[in-house]
């Protein structure tokens, strides 16, 4: 008896020592190597902007753009590739995370995905990008404190874009893929437009419903014409 229950409290300990672990690689682990990756990413992009910018010259116009004329449709993203990076202040003037092209498991271990059906960046349609909401650096821990008129901005290196989010976060099923349509009916919209939808997991340790914001695009301009005024202080 003295050696089953000595036995017993052994396997207990390690049960319970391998729990510990668990917990600290996904609450601490998943989010350093996630933070890492994201900035890594960043980099690349910003590095990636500079040469482009140093190969096209001087010249270009910095003449603030009307949502009505996007830019020019951008070059095709390639799947698991960094495009651009958003910024979203409600969620804090440091928070910014760069956008990755699809939504597999490994993608979203790096940043936000973009669904790859859907609209390109700053296009008429629906550009639509998803996130974790716990774990892999957190990135939308914080999405139930999006209100209505928040800004959402993000970069591709030669524009800003900036969307206004229309909807409180809504909540419906992993299998509405209604949400990111072109035109998103439940987000009230009823014509075609050039619109921004993130999603994100909920619970907040689950994944049993998803939490949704759509937005349209209010603003764009150059960035030769400095930062949009939702990203200054």
């Amino acid at each position: 008896m003295r050696v089953v229950v000595r036995t017993f409290s052994e396997l207990c300990i390690t049960v319970g020592t391998v729990i510990v672990l668990f917990v600290v690689y996904v609450l601490f682990w998943t989010g350093v190597k996630a933070d890492t990756a994201m900035d890594d990413q960043i980099e690349q992009l910003q590095e990636q902007w500079a040469r482009n910018s140093a190969t096209a010259g001087p010249g270009r116009s910095s003449t603030k753009e009307s949502p009505g004329t996007a830019p020019a449709k951008p070059a095709a993203y390639k799947d698991g590739r960094p495009f651009a990076v958003m910024y979203i202040p409600r969620l804090g003037f440091t928070w910014n995370k760069p956008v990755l092209e699809g939504t597999r498991t490994k993608t979203l271990t790096k940043g936000l995905g973009h669904y790859a059906s859907t609209a390109q960046l700053g296009q008429r349609g629906n550009f639509a990008v998803a996130g974790h909401r716990r774990t892999y650096g957190d990135p939308f821990k914080d999405f139930p404190r999006l209100r209505p008129g928040d800004a959402v901005v993000l970069t591709d290196g030669t524009s800003w874009f900036t969307y206004r989010i229309d909807t409180r976060p809504y909540k419906t099923l992993p299998s509405d893929t209604a949400v990111i349509d072109p035109v998103p009916r439940k987000s009230g919209y009823t014509r075609e437009g050039r619109y921004l939808t993130l999603t994100t997991c909920d619970p907040e340790w689950g994944h049993s419903h998803r939490l949704i914001v759509w937005a349209h695009l209010d603003e764009t301009q150059p960035v030769e014409a400095g930062k949009p005024r939702a990203l200054r202080r």
